[in-house]
């Protein structure tokens, strides 16, 4: 399956298990996890960061995103298996 499979290039969004996930929803989680992970991030930037992160995780979890990758930064995947918990999608 391609990417315009999935989102075709004149649709933005789609809804998945009554989550709206956006086109650039993984591609945000990246550039947040990368800001989390600098070591130069000022408090405010990093609470910002986990603030956006945060917002993206049910759209992620509808994805099935936490069942394919796992988090390899030990904070950001305790971070966010705090707030999306074991269960799976479907056991949600």
């Amino acid at each position: 399956m391609r990417a315009k499979d999935v989102l075709p290039d004149t649709q933005n969004e789609i809804e998945i298990q009554g989550t709206t996930v956006r086109k650039g929803t993984v591609g945000a989680f990246l550039v947040n996890a990368a800001a989390f992970a600098n070591p130069a991030l000022t408090p405010a930037a990093r609470e910002a960061a986990l603030r956006d992160l945060e917002d993206l995780l049910p759209a992620l979890r509808a994805l099935g995103l936490f069942e394919v990758f796992e988090i390899r930064d030990p904070q950001l995947r305790a971070f966010v298996e705090a707030r999306i918990g074991a269960a799976s999608p479907a056991e949600a």
